[in-house]
């Protein structure tokens, strides 16, 4: 799953983390280095997996700051968390993109920092020493909250061996991870079509609304792209799970039961569980997993609008935190060709739906819309009479 517990683990950094024809990481042994330790082994969080036995509580959630809210994937409320904890001289890791828009783990310890940290970013980041400095950190007395995949947090936890009281975790609910190399692959493709290299990257910008979100390069050029996720190409091709990462299609990590102090997600359904919480500019669902993440939210709860909801309810909605994506079978094909085929081409090929099932759809919806405006017309004629 690529966490890189092994390597940072290793006492001989003999075990290096290389991409793979996908453009995944996975960990590489030199043997000729290796003392036969088995560190790598006994840190392995798949090999070693922690059972998790807690009774998590969700929450719906909205920053009752509009600024931070609107510059964020959903709530705001990651920021609200990270800003208490940088108030305690602590140290946040999470996401961000470099120079080369690759996505890196890295940490901040301002307030102005935390927005290369704030909002989603739809690729495997590349963990490289985070952990270490994570240890390094808290060794010394210093409180950090480390963000990231499910994963990543269970790589975490088992690399330091042992309990801090001043970590907390913070994990996400999550599709899955996409490949790296695809979306190089898609920068340059932006890159070119703009005849300019990307200054800034968004993957969750508002201004279609929180659902019908949209992807936004800003380009050295002064010109920006920007599109939405059902006519984006890397989104579509990461909603189709044409280039996700193998282990995503069988994730462990899946369920209530988390490893993290909390986990954070879009309330997707919301309109259907509290529509008074739904204005389309983002809301949260946060699960409370531990008497830390209680701890952590109370500290914030004053500056959002909240309400607890039933966890089993918000989940019928958000179904990527209980259960993997299914294979698609046209992901082979998608990855074998990523190489030969122009960006637009491979999408077009392995991600578009078929005609009848498009015309089929464009029925149902069209029907849908037919009896929602009767459904309108028979009550208004009801309440006339």
């Amino acid at each position: 799953m690529g966490c890189h517990a092994c390597a940072s683990i290793c006492p001989k950094s003999c075990i290096s983390m290389e991409s793979d024809k996908e453009g995944f990481l996975y960990p590489n042994v030199d043997y000729n280095l290796c003392i036969r330790c088995k560190q790598c082994i006994n840190v392995c969080p798949i090999i070693n997996k922690e059972e998790v036995m807690n009774d998590p509580v969700a929450y719906s959630c909205i920053n009752n700051d509009e600024t931070i809210r609107l510059d964020s994937s959903s709530g705001g409320i990651f920021t609200l968390v990270a800003e208490n904890v940088i108030d305690r001289d602590g140290a946040v890791f999470g996401a961000s993109f470099n120079d080369q828009s690759e996505v890196v783990h890295v940490f901040v310890e301002t307030k102005e920092n935390l927005e290369q940290l704030r909002g989603s970013k739809y690729v495997q980041s590349k963990i490289g020493n985070s952990y270490k400095k994570a240890k390094e950190f808290l060794d010394s007395g210093r409180e950090v909250l480390f963000t990231g995949t499910p994963c990543q947090i269970a790589g975490l936890k088992s690399y330091l061996e042992k309990l801090y009281t001043n970590l907390s975790t913070m994990d996400i609910v999550c599709h899955g991870v996409p490949s790296p190399d695809v979306w190089h692959k898609y920068v340059e493709f932006r890159e070119t079509e703009a005849g300019s290299l990307a200054q800034r990257i968004a993957f969750r910008r508002k201004d279609e609304g929180w659902k019908r979100f949209s992807v936004s390069f800003l380009f050295k050029n002064n010109t920006e792209y920007r599109q939405n996720l059902r006519n984006d190409l890397f989104m579509r091709a990461f909603l189709k799970d044409v280039c996700l990462r193998p282990a995503c299609y069988d994730c462990k990590y899946k369920g209530l039961n988390r490893q993290s102090d909390l986990t954070l997600a879009d309330f997707w359904g919301v309109q259907n569980i509290l529509p008074e919480m739904d204005d389309d500019k983002g809301t949260s669902l946060i699960f409370v997993n531990s008497e830390m993440g209680q701890r952590l939210f109370n500290e914030v709860k004053d500056k959002m609008l909240y309400q607890e909801v039933d966890i089993n309810e918000a989940v019928k909605y958000n179904s990527a935190a209980i259960k993997s994506v299914k294979y698609n079978p046209k992901r082979d094909g998608f990855m074998a060709e990523k190489e030969s085929l122009p960006f637009d081409k491979l999408v077009a090929k392995y991600c578009n739906e078929p005609l009848q099932r498009r015309i089929r759809n464009k029925v149902r919806s069209g029907i849908k819309k037919i009896l929602v405006k009767t459904k309108l017309i028979n009550i208004v004629n009801s309440a006339r009479k």
